[in-house]
């Protein structure tokens, strides 16, 4: 069954684009907020990034690949 609009609380998750070493990417990975708050900015969220793709990549029997930047969606270039 679908929710009601609007029922999702906001700002759980903070959603990333990925680029990989390779040149592929991965658009809008979700990492929970609540590790993004300290003085590290986003460095954390890399690290969340990198083990789920470690996990993914056990599991799929595949080497994992390395990132070679991320950056926040909606975020402005500098």
């Amino acid at each position: 069954m679908a929710k009601k609009p609007g029922t999702n609380p906001k700002g759980e998750f903070a959603f990333f684009n990925v680029l990989y070493e390779d040149g592929s990417q991965r658009s809008n990975r979700r990492v929970p907020a609540e590790l993004l708050d300290g003085l590290d900015k986003d460095e954390p969220a890399r690290d969340y990034i990198m083990q789920q793709d470690r996990e993914i990549a056990e599991k799929s029997g595949r080497a994992p690949l390395e990132i070679k930047s991320i950056s926040r969606v909606g975020a402005k270039k500098k």
